[in-house]
C-alpha cells in the first residue's frame, strides 16, 4: 500500500467513526428527550389525579350525603305529620266561654 492509499483508508475510517459517533449522539439526544417527556407526563398525571381526588366526589361520599338528605327529608315529614295531629286536636277541643 502506498502512503496515499493509507491516508485514504484512514480518512475513510475517521469518516465512518465520525458518522457512527454522530448517529449515536443523535439517538442519545432523542432518548433523553423522550425520557424527559415521559417524566413530564408522569408529573402531569400525578397532578391531575390529586386534583381529581380533591375536587370530585367519591361514590361512598355521595352515598353518605344521600343518606343524610333522606334522613333530613324524613325528619321534615314527621314534623309535618306531628303538626297535622296538633291542629286536629286544637280544632277538636270544645270551645269554652268564660261567663
Amino acid at each position: 500500500m502506498t502512503a496515499e492509499q493509507i491516508m485514504a483508508a484512514v480518512a475513510f475510517g475517521i469518516t465512518v467513526i465520525g458518522f457512527i459517533f454522530g448517529a449515536f449522539w443523535r439517538m442519545w439526544g432523542l432518548i433523553k428527550e423522550a425520557g424527559e417527556k415521559g417524566d413530564k407526563a408522569q408529573r402531569d398525571l400525578a397532578a391531575h389525579k390529586l386534583h381529581a381526588a380533591e375536587t370530585f366526589a367519591t361514590k361512598a361520599g355521595m352515598q353518605e350525603q344521600t343518606a343524610q338528605l333522606l334522613r333530613a327529608i324524613e325528619s321534615v315529614g314527621s314534623r309535618i305529620d306531628g303538626l297535622h295531629e296538633r291542629l286536629d286536636r286544637a280544632f277538636e277541643r270544645p270551645v269554652r266561654r268564660a261567663g
